[in-house]
């Protein structure tokens, strides 16, 4: 089983870490990545650039949008 926590409270994560050691409970931390000015531009472009390549499974929202208005 795997559980992930996420906070920036130092002494919360200091007291999970000393509960598991307790409980032999393994303890894995991972840092978020930190993207350097390039990988944030590119990924900025991918999403601003994003075009679906199939339909939407939801239809078309004007339509949608007309007949609930009706």
């Amino acid at each position: 089983m795997e559980i992930i926590l996420k906070t920036d409270n130092e002494n919360s994560i200091a007291k999970i870490i000393a509960l598991a050691e307790k409980l032999n409970v393994a303890v894995v931390q991972i840092s978020p990545k930190k993207l350097d000015k390039n990988e944030k531009e590119a990924l900025k472009n991918q999403i601003l650039n994003f075009e679906a390549t199939t339909p939407s499974s939801f239809g078309d929202a004007t339509e949608w949008e007309r007949n609930e208005r009706r």
